[in-house]
């Protein structure tokens, strides 16, 4: 039997070394390519399969080109996982939206430089980050829901225009698939201040790196039909790796023989908005096709998944006594991290990100000091619970989606706050005209604006001037007055956005 040819970015990252090694357990299916920077470490994860005839290795760069089409040539899936990441993405922005944006927009054309574009299935890896805060009671999320990046998030700026090119790109064969947080035995190592940047009554559907790579591996092993392709999926391990955020702490904590993260942190070194994360009414869609969850209970997992952390954890979360000088120093030293810790923000009383993390300097001081007084909150976890809350897309979904006329984009397009200004429709796939509510004219496919939550790319964040787009966008105001007042905050999201843009130019 011939071997499906693939390629792979991303093979020293979490996701795709997990890639990676599903696929060697198929090396009698498969032959896999991969693009790899120079570093020590890549070498200790690869020089092993130097000369191995599965694996190919291609030392460069995603940001150029000519690497980039040596890893595509000749494959028949291209697995795009790489790129830059938080934490890293968060101190190098604009470095981020450059290597992020180039890599997408360089495998799309080395794709169409193939003798055989129509045939080449390429896999794109985007984030639950796109569509940002989704705290309770709008916790519920799925494709097609509004596009609504945290403040500060350049990742997710990224990685949205990003997910653009693949949909706008004309290829045949393309999918986007919205990565969860991944569970791995080395997330311990992830102690940067970003950790009190997650709302304790925050949600996540997590997915575990097993799950994650087996996905990958079974989308090119599998024959999966035409219509799985040119659509947006999210990615979760299921009903039972729905956790809030202090059940994750929980979870892991108690794990390492810690117990309760009352042990460990004060509730007010944790942000109360302007994170990621959500439940899915829409994750089991992506299991029905992939078959890809191994299903472990949740609790068993973390057992296992602790069994593999480092010594010096281990040795670091020994026993119970040990919290409260843990907390009083290490803990509390990364909350106080300069330019991004939340306690640092507190002393030097950073206007910006209390606004964004908190609302304000007063409704920080709101929150209670002490665990007994802080009031959390466990949602139904079943995606059937009469309280899930599913967001009004704007159109009628019963229809099938290739039938949709004109009239139905118009109303799509009124319930953004904007016009269609379309003459016809091609498909949904090809561009058309709109216009958005702050009177920017733009081209977009149907299918990106309405199966992927995406409006007006000129003013993607808004820019970040949210508390206005709710007012002008029906669409965009389900996820944000729930969690906001009006006119509460983001006094400073434009000029944030503006420097920010003015770096990029």
């Amino acid at each position: 039997m011939k071997k499906k040819t693939i390629a792979l970015t991303g093979a020293t990252g979490i996701m795709g070394y997990q890639t990676f090694l599903e696929l060697m357990k198929r090396k009698d299916e498969v032959s896999v390519t991969v693009l790899i920077r120079e570093s020590k470490k890549a070498h200790q994860m690869f020089d092993a399969y130097q000369n191995d005839p599965a694996v190919r290795i291609v030392w460069g760069n995603l940001v150029n080109y000519e690497d980039v089409l040596n890893l595509v040539d000749g494959a028949e899936y291209v697995l795009h996982i790489g790129g830059m990441v938080s934490p890293k993405a968060d101190y190098y922005p604009v470095t981020t939206l450059r290597t992020n944006v180039s890599a997408a927009e360089n495998i799309v054309k080395a794709v169409k430089a193939q003798a055989n574009p129509d045939e080449v299935k390429v896999v794109y890896i985007g984030t639950v980050a796109q569509t940002g805060d989704r705290n309770p009671p709008i916790h519920w999320g799925r494709t097609g829901d509004p596009i609504k990046i945290s403040v500060y998030d350049h990742y997710a700026i990224s990685k949205t225009k990003a997910e653009a090119v693949f949909a706008e790109s004309g290829l045949k064969y393309w999918v986007s698939l919205r990565q969860s947080g991944i569970l791995y035995p080395d997330i311990l190592k992830n102690m940067e201040p970003i950790m009190y940047h997650v709302p304790m009554n925050g949600v996540l559907e997590w997915a575990t790196v097993e799950d994650s790579g087996r996905l990958m591996a079974n989308i090119c092993t599998m024959d999966l039909p035409d219509s799985f392709y040119r659509k947006f999926y999210n990615i979760g391990s299921g009903e039972q790796y729905r956790l809030t955020n202090y059940e994750f702490e929980d979870l892991i904590l108690n794990t390492l023989g810690l117990g309760s993260p009352t042990k460990l942190f004060s509730p007010n070194w944790f942000t109360t908005k302007n994170f990621h994360g959500q439940w899915y009414v829409d994750s089991n869609a992506l299991e029905e096709i992939c078959h890809f969850r191994a299903n472990i209970p949740v609790k068993e997992y973390f057992k296992e998944m602790m069994n593999h952390v480092e010594p010096f954890y281990k040795l670091a979360f020994l026993g119970r006594p040990y919290a409260p000088i843990l907390k009083h120093t290490w803990m509390k030293s990364i909350a106080q991290t300069k330019t991004y810790g939340t306690l640092w923000w507190v002393q030097q009383n950073v206007e910006e990100r209390m606004s964004a993390y908190f609302g304000s300097m007063e409704e920080y001081c709101q929150i209670p000091k002490n665990w007994k007084d802080f009031k959390l909150t466990i949602p139904s976890k079943k995606a059937e619970s009469e309280e899930v809350i599913v967001l009004n897309h704007g159109y009628d979904e019963t229809k099938p989606f290739d039938q949709l006329t004109l009239e139905d984009l118009r109303k799509a397009a009124e319930f953004r706050g904007g016009q269609c200004l379309a003459s016809e429709i091609v498909d949904m796939y090809t561009p058309v005209l709109w216009k958005s509510a702050r009177g920017n004219e733009f081209m977009m496919s149907p299918n990106l604006v309405l199966k992927g939550g995406h409006w007006c790319p000129e003013e993607l964040p808004w820019p970040w001037d949210y508390d206005t787009e709710a007012k002008l966008n029906p669409f965009f105001a389900q996820v944000w007055y729930p969690l906001h007042n009006q006119n509460q905050m983001h006094v400073y999201g434009s000029e944030i956005f503006d420097n920010f843009k003015e770096k990029v130019e």
